[in-house]
């Protein structure tokens, strides 16, 4: 019996892959070409909400009035209406440089909506996430239960 190379497996792959490249061409070739709607950002859920109103305290108050947390990130939320975009940026702007006044950095979200402005602090900065805080750089992180 002859076996000739080349004739197994590979063959079968190289089918399935122009196969799933035909049908992935076939659907993108029936999509429209139409924008995506914006959408809002992924964000953690708030633990404290200030809104930009008449009456309410300075940014910076309302910081030092809540407790401190390494974990908690500062999110100023800018909606605006149609061609409004540069007056969200100048209020979100403001908002952020009362914070830094406050000792606080901000993340800034400019996003289409209602309008106001809103700020948030909420468990969502990312490098606080899940166990990697657990672990200290340069640390032996090796499990310890055969050691002595």
């Amino acid at each position: 019996m002859i076996v000739r190379t080349g004739t197994g497996w590979q063959y079968l792959l190289a089918d399935l892959s122009l196969i799933l490249f035909m049908v992935t061409a076939a659907a993108l070739a029936q999509t429209d070409d139409k924008p995506a709607l914006a959408t809002l950002s992924p964000q953690g859920e708030p633990l404290a909400l200030y809104r930009v109103e008449a009456g309410a305290p300075p940014l910076g108050t309302w910081l030092h009035d809540q407790s401190a947390d390494a974990r908690q990130q500062l999110t100023i939320i800018a909606q605006y209406g149609p061609g409004q975009q540069a007056d969200a940026l100048s209020r979100a702007e403001a908002l952020a440089e009362q914070a830094g006044e406050a000792g606080a950095k901000a993340r800034i979200v400019i996003e289409p909506g209602q309008g106001g402005t809103t700020a948030t602090l909420a468990y969502d900065v990312p490098e606080a996430s899940m166990a990697r805080d657990l672990q200290k750089p340069g640390a032996d992180n090796s499990a310890s239960k055969d050691k002595p």
